[in-house]
């Protein structure tokens, strides 16, 4: 059976970009450095896990602001929950790319069907966010980066209410705590 998986890079005081977009650092991707590193085990094990997955549910800031991962996401489709139609990009251009007008809990059971029994890769913290308040969200996996950003965007700034997690897994590196969690219903 197909799971829903958050997985963000977040830095220790909560914050997955700026306020322009970047991800930190004098390059702009300071969260995601941690991803670069060959010979890591952990590195492998996250990217065989991503490329295990059968779709990916991504939120339309996040699939907007990286053109929509060139019309796939290395390979896997890519499912957009939005309560406007997509651009001319995504409309003609992107065959793997699909646009669910209809909310959150529907875009996840088109996105759950696509992939199977494979998992739905979850990325954009808006996304994540409502897809937790509509009970739609099975995991979280954060990435967390030993760096202060000092302010921007923030993984989780809004939530309905108290949100009881479940360690599932603690893996730590040099570049990177990586945590999954089990949402607890």
């Amino acid at each position: 059976m197909s799971i829903s998986v958050l997985d963000m890079s977040v830095s220790l005081d909560g914050y997955i970009a700026d306020p322009d977009d970047f991800l930190g650092g004098d390059d702009g991707e300071r969260l995601h450095k941690w991803a670069d590193v060959d010979g890591e085990p952990s590195v492998k094990q996250f990217r065989d896990e991503w490329s295990a997955a059968g779709a990916v549910l991504a939120g339309r800031r996040t699939a907007e602001l990286m053109d929509h991962w060139g019309g796939s996401h290395a390979g896997l489709p890519i499912i957009v929950p939005s309560h406007r139609p997509p651009g001319p990009a995504a409309r003609w251009g992107y065959p793997l790319v699909t646009y669910v007008t209809d909310g959150i809990e529907s875009a996840m059971a088109q996105a759950k069907a696509v992939a199977g029994d494979r998992d739905v890769q979850v990325r954009g913290a808006y996304t994540g966010q409502r897809a937790i308040e509509a009970g739609v969200l099975d995991e979280v996996q954060i990435h967390l980066i030993p760096v202060l950003l000092g302010h921007g965007r923030r993984l989780f700034d809004v939530l309905p209410s108290l949100v009881e997690l479940e360690i599932v897994r603690v893996i730590d590196t040099p570049e990177a705590t990586h945590i999954r969690y089990r949402i607890r219903r």
